[in-house]
């Protein structure tokens, strides 16, 4: 593909109408994969989660000048809720990172979520992809902070980077081990406000009990990303768990978890998208939709029947086969 090739050279508008393909689910999307598999595995994938209003934007736009400055590449993408008028993304490339909108070192777009659960969009590894395809060096990928723990951003970043702020105090005894399990890094944002200490040292006796035993104990750094204070200890933390996962083999058998999780998320999307086409031409499934509907049927008993009539699973293969 032209565009492919294009990108391949360092075309920053190629890789826009690439990403704009795959975020419109076009048909050349399995194409445009395959063609960039080869070049994958360069770039170092870092996600950036928390609530609302932690400053994560500040501080990926600050991690972004300090990875320019030691002279690497940076890809952006920025997960926003999407319009309800338009269902594109609400904020603006311009808005979000203005200092680095014309430097040819960084490449940044913002996704809408367009009706995801999570916090990340669903095409928003295969973003990411394109970008380490690109030959970005680092790739940092902001969640649009619609909950306390977003675990779609696990299955995309190598290391990921919790942000709250010294009020998320009280919220942090609701989160306990669940937020252990996705965090390698803590960040206690805008620490020059009150409470940001008491926030530090509950995170650090969290991060104590619940991490015992385990081959890394998350660091816990208080930052002022408006200031530009702490941004350098959070990347050094990155560079060590980044040094971490790849001493050890971890790394290796992280992204292979995460492309069996892409494998099985992406039958699993189709399945039910073709699913969901096929239902409004087959009369069985119809009738099967409309008595879980009216209460006749409960859905597993429902599910379970579909499953086990094997001419109808058989006259759907041959129906999705017609469709390709």
């Amino acid at each position: 593909m032209d565009l492919v090739d294009k990108m391949l050279n360092g075309d920053h508008k190629a890789l826009a109408r690439l990403i704009t393909l795959v975020e419109r689910g076009s048909q050349e999307v399995p194409h445009i994969m395959r063609e960039i598999h080869p070049h994958l595995g360069r770039a170092y994938y870092v996600g950036i989660t928390g609530p609302p209003g932690a400053g994560k934007s500040t501080l990926v736009d600050r991690l972004t000048a300090l990875i320019r400055s030691r002279g690497q590449t940076v890809g952006i993408i920025g997960a926003d809720p999407s319009s309800p008028f338009t269902g594109g993304a609400v904020l603006g490339d311009r808005i979000r990172m203005q200092q680095h909108f014309l430097d040819e070192g960084v490449f940044i777009r913002s996704m809408a979520t367009r009706g995801s659960h999570g916090g990340l969009p669903r095409s928003a590894l295969a973003v990411a992809k394109l970008m380490d395809a690109a030959g970005k060096d680092f790739v940092l990928v902001e969640t649009i902070g619609v909950g306390q723990t977003e675990l779609d951003i696990v299955e995309t970043a190598d290391t990921t980077v919790v942000v709250l702020v010294p009020e998320a105090g009280d919220s942090v005894q609701t989160m306990k081990a669940g937020l252990i399990e996705i965090a390698d890094i803590f960040v206690v944002n805008k620490a020059d406000r009150e409470g940001a200490a008491n926030m530090v040292a509950e995170l650090f006796t969290m991060v104590q009990l619940f991490s015992g035993g385990k081959w890394w104990r998350p660091p816990v750094l208080a930052t002022q990303a408006v200031h530009n204070i702490g941004v350098e200890e959070l990347l050094a933390e990155i560079d060590k768990h980044r040094q971490a996962l790849e001493e050890s083999g971890r790394l290796a058998e992280l992204r292979q978890e995460h492309r069996r999780l892409e494998f099985l998320h992406l039958v699993g999307q189709r399945v039910t998208d073709r699913l969901a086409e096929l239902m409004h031409g087959d009369g069985q499934l119809a009738a099967y939709l409309q008595q879980v509907e009216s209460g006749e049927l409960d859905p597993h008993s429902a599910a379970q029947q579909i499953l086990e009539n094997k001419a109808l699973v058989e006259g759907w293969l041959k129906s999705l086969k017609g469709r390709e």
